[in-house]
């Protein structure tokens, strides 16, 4: 069995932590965070790179209306630093091993944990959303070490992957959970994604791995070498929304008929979400899964879904069995993935990548950006 850290000889944890504290909307703030002795059911994470993601720009705005102060970073790859016996066995890890974090903490004891649906875990917990003042406060990646807590779910990864690339499990697992697992995807069917940014490149590569035969991406004008990506990735065509009607683009494409999925990634825009109801084909499936800032979204017709009889998905979290499979696709696939990743940032430069990723910075164009704590 694993022992905490200080026993059998192992090097005691780090006393504190240097981290990124979100006092609140765009306000970032540097502490030194006192680390506390890890339990039985815990670990202790030495963070080697968190990814960032549009959730992160919308948390940093202040956009998704979650507590402050509070560490963000939902995205954790690390070292295993110091473990308890009974997280070591839970989870198949010890001291020293390289793991990927999924962001969502479970109680594993509740109807929807108990049906396999952890992520809609009725007591679950998320990863960069649990403020400081709760307990030690380390719940978030932009810092140098975070506490794993009980619930929490852990995935081997090769070591030997550069550490930009490896973090890219999250935005992949999401690709698997939204554009595969959530509409059934099966070869042969064609899929229409919205949206050019980290998540919907990530659903072109896990559609195409389940065997969609045709893959559609829109995006914007200024999105064009994020169009270029997509086809790269394996997307047959790519529609410019700002140039092109995109009900229309679809209709030509599909002879008329509609595609058998939509996945909506676009963050705020509310647009795509009518697209989607003229795109998809009778009977076809919808997944919405960009965040609109809690906003109505206008000419939205009812009466479309209900003469399709489209089935329409909302999509939060990624399971687990998406995180394997886009592990899987890190590791056997890791010089095709490299271009999607464009940005990395030391930790106390946590909010130029924000701002880089939400195109606040002129003249970069980002896709995938992660900070890099160091120790």
């Amino acid at each position: 069995m694993a022992a905490r850290a200080g026993t059998l000889g192992r090097p005691m944890a780090p006393r504190s932590t240097f981290a990124m504290v979100l006092t609140a909307p765009r306000q970032l703030e540097a502490r030194d965070i006192a680390i506390p002795e890890i339990g039985a059911d815990e670990a202790l994470l030495r963070v080697e790179a968190c990814g960032i993601c549009g959730s992160d720009v919308e948390q940093y705005a202040g956009d998704l209306r979650t507590p402050t102060p509070v560490i963000p970073g939902h995205e954790p790859l690390g070292v295993i630093e110091a473990i308890g016996d009974r997280a070591a066995l839970r989870w198949g890890v010890d001291q020293g091993d390289r793991v990927a974090v999924e962001n969502m903490i479970s109680c594993g004891y509740c109807p929807r944990c108990l049906s396999g649906e952890r992520h809609l875990c009725v007591r679950r917990r998320i990863y960069s959303y649990v403020p400081l003042t709760e307990g030690h406060g380390l719940w978030g990646a932009y810092a140098q070490y975070m506490v794993l807590a009980e619930g929490s779910v852990v995935h081997a990864v090769d070591p030997t992957l550069p550490a930009e690339l490896a973090v890219l499990f999250n935005p992949l697992g999401a690709g698997y959970r939204w554009a595969v697992e959530i509409p059934e995807t099966s070869p042969g069917d064609t899929v229409l994604i919205l949206g050019p940014g980290q998540r919907g490149l990530a659903s072109v590569l896990a559609s195409r791995d389940a065997g969609a035969a045709r893959v559609f991406v829109t995006g914007l004008s200024s999105d064009a070498h994020k169009l270029d990506l997509a086809r790269h990735f394996g997307a047959e065509a790519t529609i410019d929304v700002e140039q092109e009607s995109v009900r229309e683009r679809v209709r030509e494409l599909t002879n008329g008929q509609g595609v058998d999925v939509v996945v909506d990634t676009s963050p705020y825009a509310t647009e795509p979400v009518v697209d989607a109801l003229d795109a998809v084909r009778p009977g076809g499936t919808v997944v919405l899964a960009g965040v609109k800032g809690f906003k109505p979204v206008p000419n939205f017709v009812s009466d479309k879904i209900v003469m399709k009889e489209i089935r329409i998905r909302g999509a939060i979290g990624v399971t687990s069995s998406a995180y394997r499979n886009a592990i899987r696709l890190i590791e056997t696939r890791r010089d095709a993935l490299a271009a999607m990743h464009t940005h990395e940032f030391d930790l106390d430069q946590a909010e130029l990548a924000i701002r880089t990723l939400a195109r606040e910075v002129e003249g970069e164009e980002a896709i995938h950006c992660s900070l890099h704590p160091g120790t």
